[in-house]
C-alpha cells in the first residue's frame, strides 16, 4: 500500500519509524572504539540502520545502556527495509568476574578469621 505514497512521503515514514526504533532500545553494539544503535534484535540475530552500520562481521560486544551483556561473533546476512541484518555464529554471556573452577557450598564461609599471636 505505501508503493501508491510519493517518494518524500515514503522516505518520511521510515525515516520516522527508525527513529522510533532508536529510542525504544538501549541496545548497542561496539566495534573497537564505534557504536552502534541496535534497532531490533532476536534469537538469532539482530538488525541496524543500514545507512549507517557497515558490514561487519567478526567479534563485537553487545550492551544494554552501560551494562555488557554479550560477546558475540557475527555475520552481516542480508539488507530488507533500510535495515542491515546479522546473525550470531556465537554468542557468550559477558561476566563481570571470573568463573570459578571449584564448587562452591551454599553455607561455606565468605572469610575466615584467624587470631594472630604475637
Amino acid at each position: 500500500m505505501l508503493e501508491f505514497l510519493p517518494k518524500e512521503v515514503r522516505e518520511g515514514l521510515d525515516a520516522a519509524r527508525k527513529k522510533d526504533l532508536k529510542k525504544k532500545s538501549k541496545l548497542r553494539i561496539r566495534v573497537n572504539e564505534e557504536v552502534f544503535p541496535i534497532l531490533d534484535f532476536w534469537d538469532g540475530g539482530f538488525s541496524l540502520d543500514a545507512e549507517r552500520a557497515p558490514h561487519l562481521r567478526g567479534l563485537v560486544d553487545l550492551y544494554d545502556g552501560s551494562r555488557h551483556l554479550y560477546q558475540c561473533l557475527i555475520i552481516a546476512s542480508e539488507e530488507e527495509d533500510g535495515q542491515m541484518k546479522y546473525e550470531f555464529k556465537w554468542r557468550a554471556e559477558a561476566h563481570d568476574k571470573a568463573p570459578l573452577d571449584f564448587a562452591r557450598e551454599e553455607n561455606a564461609p565468605v572469610a575466615l578469621i584467624e587470631e594472630h599471636i604475637s
